[in-house]
């Protein structure tokens, strides 16, 4: 059954369900209808926009008293700069064991093993103790609202249930003393904001004491990248360093919110991309991604914008960010009107159940051991519109060891992403384990 998950995962790639973030974009239609031939069996189709198609399948379990279970996984991909491939993004090809493209481990992968391990049960081959819902959906990549937000507003009817499974698949990490397979349990929340700055045109040529909007814009942005991001130690990122294998004093410093810093300048001599993600879990992270300003070169800018990537901690909410957006911004506080694009708070879900049980065993069979690790994401999921409404969400995988955790963060969003067969293989392996543990008699 599993090597059906390849060829599944490279026509995904080559549908090439970009989405840019505009609502023509995505194209998710292309998937849906591979999906749907796939299966050999027709679905609910859900399209809030034209060619913006989630598929969702809903099978009744034999046990009304017996937990549901939600396969999320979503079709669409992000934008490539194709100059920075040494593959064609959007070709698939295996070149040395290795499947190329975008999607590959964002995540293709993960759907097109959940795909091969749901077949027998929509085809009525199997049926479940409980509900069991597919749901392939579109536009998560661009925060979900055409997808998985709405289906949870909307239809809520049709995809509720009590446990999820969604990205990412992570490989075992290689600090641990043992390897542990990670389990992504939570996210950081996501405040994304729109910063508007004003003025007055004039010519370019005379800019003495003009009111300059994009000068304002780039005073602020300046204010708060020079600003100290605020730090949170959570009780997830203790567990998770504490299965690191690092020396003591090190692993002490990264749960010290006055030396994490200093600790994770020393992690990154050695792994930076590592460091990377340390801070993004232990600090309010701003990321200024685009701007825009004026009208031409020698008009003073009467209007300027800038979009801002803002994650947050457990904790640290709306009029947290905002103050320290003000703050930072010092004497031009005045000057920047901030909008809100997106809020969500950072949602975590416990392990003490049954769907963590039926993962623990499955990774047993596999792997031949039963070492989980609870990892938070730096980034945004559609796992978390469900669990605001209470749902137990998780993000789990397994690799081979030709990938570790640092280079596969570095291939998420990133040039020449790939993923080999062989994990393409043992995820769908895995996928099949947990819905027979789980939903089997």
């Amino acid at each position: 059954m599993s090597n059906e998950a390849v060829p599944l995962l490279q026509t995904l790639i080559r549908n090439a369900c970009v989405n840019d973030a505009t609502p023509q974009s995505g194209h998710e239609h292309r998937s849906v209808e591979s999906l749907v031939e796939y299966f050999g069996v027709e679905g609910e189709v859900f399209e809030p926009a034209p060619g913006r198609q989630s598929l969702i399948y809903r099978i009744e379990g034999s046990d009304p008293s017996a937990p549901s279970l939600c396969l999320l996984p979503h079709l669409d991909v992000v934008p490539v700069d194709e100059t920075g491939w040494t593959q064609d993004p959007f070709g698939a090809d295996i070149v040395d064991g290795f499947v190329y493209g975008r999607g590959a481990v964002d995540m293709l992968n993960v759907t097109a093993a959940m795909s091969v391990a749901v077949k027998p049960y929509l085809r009525g081959e199997v049926i479940p103790r409980g509900d069991l819902v597919f749901a392939a959906v579109a536009d998560e990549e661009a925060g979900g609202m055409l997808g998985a937000k709405e289906l949870v507003s909307g239809r809520w009817d049709l995809v509720n249930a009590e446990y999820v499974l969604t990205e990412v698949a992570y490989p075992p990490v290689s600090y641990a003393n043992e390897t542990a397979i990670p389990v992504a349990i939570g996210e950081k929340g996501a405040f994304w904001s729109l910063l508007r700055s004003s003025g007055t045109p004039g010519h370019g040529s005379a800019p003495y004491r003009a009111d300059n909007a994009l000068q304002k814009m780039v005073e602020a942005l300046h204010g708060i990248l020079q600003e100290p991001m605020p730090v949170a130690i959570t009780t997830e990122w203790r567990e998770f360093v504490a299965s690191l294998d690092l020396v003591a004093d090190l692993k002490d410093a990264l749960v010290d919110p006055d030396r994490v810093d200093e600790a994770i300048e020393t992690l990154a001599l050695s792994d930076p991309l590592f460091a990377r993600y340390a801070h993004s879990l232990t600090h309010l992270t701003i990321s200024p991604n685009l701007m825009r300003a004026g009208v031409k070169a020698n008009v003073i800018a009467s209007s300027a914008s800038a979009a801002v990537d803002i994650r947050s901690v457990a904790g640290m909410d709306r009029s947290f960010v905002d103050s320290h957006l003000y703050k930072a911004m010092g004497n031009y506080r005045d000057d920047i009107d901030i909008e809100p694009i997106q809020d969500m708070v950072s949602t975590i879900s416990p392990t003490d159940n049954p769907l963590w049980a039926a993962i623990e065993q499955s990774v047993e069979s596999i792997e031949g051991h039963r070492r989980l690790l609870p990892t938070m994401m730096t980034v945004g999921t559609d796992a978390r519109f469900f669990r605001s409404k209470g749902s137990i969400g998780y993000g789990v995988g397994l690799y081979d060891d030709r990938m570790d955790f640092s280079e596969m963060l570095a291939l998420f969003h990133g040039h020449d992403e790939r993923v080999s067969v062989e994990s393409v293989d043992r995820t769908t392996m895995l996928y099949v384990e947990i819905l027979d543990r789980f939903l089997g008699s």
